[in-house]
């Protein structure tokens, strides 16, 4: 069967103010306001069971928090794969995913995405994203020094792939 519309909608089904807004939002923006707060000292580890001690890290961390199902996530994890290795030596780039199901969607993803320089970290317990953003708000990047400090941090989709993000990262790590 086939189904349409003969006239025009009378009103948009959402206010053109509101989609812009909530598309800004989902942009999105530098927050310093809770530099200070440590690298939480958490285990994680991969499908392969191998382990991560991000308290057990040595020098500067950009720690993402992203999962499967959220679209600026996916979006950002190339460009993220590609940051790390602009700023390889100088930032270990972290990503751990928060998806309940971990490596049934996780293992998957990254095989179709062909990511050469991120590990599939996992966190289906959703550790890091209870400390981190209670709001449950993704993607979710933090930036820390090398003395696991917190410099910085992004909620919502950003473009890392951009030279900016490199500069964003190298500039906030030599402002310390």
């Amino acid at each position: 069967m086939l189904a349409g519309c003969d006239r025009a909608a009378e009103a948009p089904a959402q206010p053109v103010e509101a989609a812009a807004t909530d598309a800004a939002a989902a942009a999105g923006a530098v927050d310093r306001k809770f530099a200070g707060t440590p690298l939480p000292d958490l285990q994680f580890a991969d499908p392969a069971g191998k382990s991560l001690d991000l308290g057990a890290q040595d020098g500067p961390v950009l720690l993402n928090l992203w999962a499967t199902w959220c679209a600026p996530c996916v979006k950002e994890m190339p460009q993220l794969d590609a940051l790390a290795g602009t700023l390889e030596g100088e930032v270990r780039v972290i990503t751990v995913s928060q998806d309940m199901r971990g490596p049934e969607v996780v293992t998957p993803f990254f095989a179709r995405t062909g990511l050469k320089r991120l590990e599939p970290w996992l966190d289906p317990d959703t550790r890091l994203a209870a400390q981190f953003t209670p709001e449950g708000v993704l993607p979710l990047t933090i930036l820390f020094d090398a003395s696991g400090t917190e410099v910085l941090r992004v909620t919502g989709g950003y473009d890392w792939g951009s030279p900016e993000a490199a500069a964003l990262v190298r500039n906030s790590l030599a402002a310390k």
